[in-house]
């Protein structure tokens, strides 16, 4: 197995330039005592559980554990760590099967078979959790730990979602701008000046994950979900340490998904509710330019002696479109149905706090 390639800065911190990275982070939250969030915390005991999805055996889980445990410790927090291995083994399951043995129950393992994703990993993890914070990270140290308490006091502050923002970044130039595409695409589609959708150190109230379902590879549009389910969003920057992966271009396979990804959210974002507006506009596309190309051929009939309607394409390409838009039109009804069937059960809204 290739080992994952990484790159590191050398530069450090100091506490005045962290002190005035904490108040940038909490400036745009302007939060008063009504500000307080819902949600069932009957099951949170500890302040804050850790997920770290596990998808490779030289995955640097030793390092992440004492680096975050070690911030916040500094600040006041009771914590706990979930490892997900995802069908993995090797160094780094040994490497987290000894720090459970050392740290008790602040290291707990889950371990599949197979592999399954992020989002199940997530899933999963949070399934156990006994964190009233839910923060994800990758598999190796990817983030400067101090950022930690940042993105923590942002969610006391009033957030509910805080997600990071790499500045600078120190991954290849040529990943750095498929990086920046894919973002300024996902930001025109959805209206919000998200920049890092693809960094997955991210701090999530609990009550979060239990409204927005998690599934395929929606784990990297969560801050997308969260905003549109009226959740606050934040973004952060943060000091990036390094990158593993690919460098350069991908195959063509993961520009495919990526584009799929993208009509996904975009689905999601604006017509989860409303399906015939979408279904319907693109029916009556189709229905428009099949209507469109008949006239034209029935006009060349009816005006020209030798223009005739066997065995010409344009003739059959225009009944087609005329048929397939009808059938995504039906499409969009048959989601309307289902909605208004189930409208009673659904909510696009969320309740802050009801006052009385």
């Amino acid at each position: 197995m290739t080992e994952p390639r990484a790159q590191t800065t050398v530069h450090e911190r100091t506490p005045a330039q962290h002190e005035l990275a904490t108040r940038a982070a909490l400036a745009p939250l302007a939060v008063s005592a009504a500000g307080e969030h819902l949600g069932p915390r009957q099951f949170a005991t500890l302040d804050v559980t850790v997920i770290v999805p596990v998808t490779s055996p030289l995955a640097e889980v030793v390092d992440v554990v004492a680096g975050l445990s070690r911030e916040l410790t500094r600040d006041g927090r009771s914590f706990e760590f979930i490892l997900v291995f995802d069908g993995v083994r090797g160094k780094a399951y040994t490497d987290a099967q000894a720090l459970a043995e050392k740290r008790g129950e602040q290291v707990r393992l889950i371990t599949f078979e197979s592999p399954f994703g992020e989002s199940v990993c997530l899933s999963a993890g949070f399934e156990i959790s006994k964190g009233r914070v839910i923060v994800t990270s990758p598999q190796y140290v990817q983030i400067d730990p101090l950022e930690l308490p940042v993105m923590l006091a942002a969610l006391d502050a009033g957030a509910d979602f805080v997600t990071p923002w790499r500045r600078p970044r120190v991954d290849p130039l040529l990943n750095r701008v498929q990086s920046a595409c894919f973002n300024w695409v996902i930001r025109q589609i959805i209206r919000m000046e998200f920049h890092d959708l693809n960094c997955y150190f991210r701090a999530i109230r609990r009550e979060v994950l239990s409204e927005v379902a998690i599934y395929g590879d929606m784990y990297r549009f969560l801050p997308v979900i969260a905003h549109r389910q009226g959740f606050r969003v934040l973004e952060v920057p943060v000091r990036h340490l390094k990158e593993w992966g690919h460098s350069g271009f991908f195959g063509l396979g993961v520009y495919v998904r990526r584009f799929l990804d993208v009509l996904g959210v975009m689905f999601l974002t604006k017509f989860t509710l409303k399906p015939l507006r979408f279904f319907g506009s693109v029916g009556a596309l189709c229905s428009f330019l099949g209507a469109a190309m008949l006239a034209v051929v029935i006009y060349q009939k009816l005006t020209q002696e030798d223009a005739g309607l066997y065995g010409r394409p344009v003739f059959l390409i225009a009944i087609m479109l005329l048929v397939l838009g009808v059938q995504i039109i039906g499409f969009g009804l048959v989601g309307e149905i289902i909605i208004y069937s189930q409208a009673r059960h659904l909510r696009e809204y969320r309740v802050e706090r009801v006052y009385e």
